[in-house]
């Protein structure tokens, strides 16, 4: 039988990601997917992102239903297995007979032909197992772990820091599908999305963001033109911290979420955005050029910063773990080890000691990550004040009263998106990523 363009698809992302450690959100907007309908795009997303969730919980059970260890099996068998798991465990309107059918032909195509007789014993055995109930009450550190598809090393650390109510209720956020968020660029990007039959509701803490309800942005002409950018708020936050400035640099910028938010409130300011990757670089100027501001986009490494002049405002968004991008990076989760915090840091380290060289007498710089953990948050910013005097932390507490007062915060309580002057947002505690920052200023 034919497989569905939609599996084929899933079952060719989901392989790359395990054997190439490339990233499931990448692949699924790649053009070699655009040909598909919205209804088949709409369930590869659901069949990628529900494997990679929930991979530790599809595995247990495949593993008590296999004849050989998990370890033996190729890769293309495992996928075929969990893909199938997935849709009979976790879609509904999937019917059996299809998800298990279409799997055994996966592997057929995937030239495991002798592979198939054992794919359909074990999918067979799984089909008559009841139907587990994956979001059943958690207890204790194992039980979260387990039931909720996450390394038990990560919860252990998340419980030890946010206790463990806080730690059940971000991994939740986790395993749920999350929401498509937009910041609106110009006065009439809502009414041109809604002319393009898109519903939106206010975001609940910019007053320029959006929560996409119904229809799919990334088809319309509002975000072809860039009238519309898909930000987190969390995101969009953190670049407001920024505020006002003539000379901003953006010492890592790519994909450019921050940088274009950075020029949207500084339409007259220069702005320097260096990122290391070539390519990634190239995809930075096509986002910014159709921006009013003038942005140079520099490849360089933010650890030997290129630059001699000095900026009075300074973003440096450092690489980090993402765990606080669980929901949108769910493979980050079975890749990271605790052994990578050490390493980070002392990356992050290196950018903030080169990018805190750039900073004028009074400017600003924000120290920024998507992680959740203390090693490359409190830790980073700690030492690096420690190692010059040159600098004070400024409480972000202050920051947001500014951004409230001005009508930009629409978060009713602000004091609660901070922590020891810091600004700390916890997915599942608030309804969006979770991010770090920190204001640094350097003394006149």
């Amino acid at each position: 039988m034919p497989v569905s363009p939609a599996r084929a698809a899933a079952f060719d992302i989901l392989n790359r990601v395990e054997r190439d450690h490339s990233y499931a959100s990448e692949l699924l907007h790649s053009p070699a997917h655009k040909q598909l309908s919205t209804p088949d795009h709409n369930l590869l997303t659901e069949l990628v992102m529900g494997v990679i969730r929930w991979r530790s919980t599809l595995d247990q059970e495949i593993a008590q239903a296999s004849s050989q260890p998990l370890a033996r099996l190729d890769l293309e068998i495992l996928t075929a297995l969990r893909l199938a798991l997935y849709q009979l465990r976790h879609l509904d309107r999937i019917p059996p007979r299809a998800a298990l059918n279409e799997s055994v032909e996966l592997v057929k195509r995937a030239r495991k032909r002798s592979a198939a007789p054992f794919v359909n014993a074990v999918l067979r055995k799984l089909s008559k197992n009841p139907l587990c109930n994956p979001v059943s009450p958690v207890v204790n550190e194992g039980s979260i772990a387990e039931t909720l598809a996450h390394p038990e090393w990560l919860v252990k650390r998340w419980i030890k820091a946010y206790g463990e109510e806080a730690t059940r209720r971000i991994c939740e956020h986790d395993q749920s599908i999350p929401r498509i968020t937009i910041r609106l660029r110009t006065p009439d990007a809502e009414q041109h999305l809604a002319a393009e039959g898109i519903e939106t509701s206010p975001g609940r803490l910019m007053l320029s963001a959006r929560i996409v309800t119904a229809g799919d942005v990334t088809k319309t002409a509002a975000f072809r033109t860039g009238e519309i950018a898909i930000q987190d708020e969390a995101s969009q936050l953190v670049a407001a911290l920024i505020g006002k400035g003539e000379r901003i640099l953006d010492c890592c910028a790519a994909p450019g979420g921050k940088t274009l938010a950075i020029s949207d409130q500084n339409p007259q300011s220069s702005i320097t955005a260096l990122e290391l990757h070539p390519h990634r670089a190239t995809l930075l100027r096509k986002l910014t050029e159709p921006s009013k501001t003038h942005i140079d986009v520099v490849i360089a490494d933010a650890q030997h910063l290129p630059v001699s002049r000095l900026y009075d405002r300074v973003l440096a968004d450092v690489p980090c773990s993402g765990t606080g991008t669980l929901a949108r990076n769910p493979e980050i989760k079975w890749r990271l080890r605790p052994e990578d915090l050490p390493d980070l840091q002392q990356r992050q380290l290196a950018i903030l000691r080169s990018a805190m060289t750039q900073v004028s007498p009074a400017g600003r710089l924000i120290y920024s990550t998507c992680s959740l953990e203390k090693e490359e948050n409190e830790d980073v910013v700690q030492q690096a004040v420690a190692e010059d005097d040159k600098f004070r932390l400024v409480p972000c507490e202050q920051e947001l009263e500014r951004l409230k007062n001005s009508g930009e915060l629409t978060w009713p309580d602000p004091s609660s998106l901070t922590n020891a002057g810091y600004l700390r947002t916890i997915p599942g505690i608030q309804p969006f990523d979770g991010f770090f920052a920190a204001i640094l200023e350097r003394r006149k």
